[in-house]
């Protein structure tokens, strides 16, 4: 029996990263999951198969969550699949970077509409189905509170997440919901990889930055998340849990 057994999940952006990590492990301790995915039918199919494959229980779900509608139909659909819903991990998310001189109210508003608003949203809906009490997991970045240059809007949805998680914890308490924030340093994922950013000499300052002396994996991520979602985090909420290896500055 795993620590999630008859648990209901929903993991937003499971496709790939760590979003798939932390579906994968709450599979792995007893979780039913629902595995949102945007456009990555693949990636999401592929973590779908793991968790089954490994003896779990999961299905599909599309779903852009920027999108109000998306967003209702998804929760829907968990309604109609299970009627109640204990775990919640706000995964999905967009960065974007660059210089004052370039930022637009259209790349504004969508980074905003996913990172913020879509969070706000998803939580709205999932607390009705958290009628047995549950735990809320927001994926936010150690930018949200150690905001880096060419990163102003970035930085500014993950600070609102961090904020926005405080403010609902305290809101939610009542309901036996508990918000966390949990906000991943250097991670290496697909996209990370992609960028190129590994090979330069601001990835050596990064590991050289870590205490721990290296970048993190997803599932140093996903551990947390399984952590929080779990009964052994009963009296942990309203926290911002920087999961970056030891950085403070």
């Amino acid at each position: 029996m795993g620590k999630l057994s008859g648990k209901i999940a929903l993991v937003t952006g499971a496709s790939k990263g760590i979003g798939q990590s932390i579906a994968r492990l709450l599979g792995a301790e007893g979780a039913t999951v629902v595995v949102n995915y945007a456009t990555s039918r693949e990636g999401a199919e592929q973590t779908v198969a793991e968790i089954t494959s490994a003896g779990g229980e999961a299905w599909l779900m599309q779903g852009d969550f920027s999108n109000h509608e998306d967003i209702t139909r998804t929760f829907a659909e968990i309604r109609r699949r299970h009627g109640r819903l204990h775990v919640l991990v706000n995964n999905a998310g967009i960065a974007g970077f660059g210089p004052l001189e370039q930022v637009t109210g259209e790349e504004f508003h969508r980074l905003f509409n996913l990172n913020v608003l879509g969070l706000v949203l998803s939580m709205q809906a999932a607390v009705p189905l958290m009628v047995e009490g549950g735990s809320v997991i927001n994926i936010g970045s150690l930018g949200g509170s150690m905001p880096s240059a060419y990163g102003s809007i970035y930085s500014a949805t993950k600070g609102a997440v961090n904020n926005l998680s405080i403010s609902l914890s305290k809101e939610l308490g009542p309901k036996q919901i508990r918000v966390n924030a949990l906000n991943p340093g250097l991670t290496i994922t697909e996209g990370l990889q992609a960028s190129g950013f590994m090979q330069g000499e601001r990835y050596e300052a990064a590991i050289k930055a870590t205490p721990l002396g290296r970048a993190g994996q997803p599932d140093d991520i996903a551990r947390i998340a399984v952590f929080l979602a779990s009964d052994d985090a009963f009296w942990v909420t309203g926290q911002v849990i920087q999961a970056a290896g030891g950085i403070t500055l």
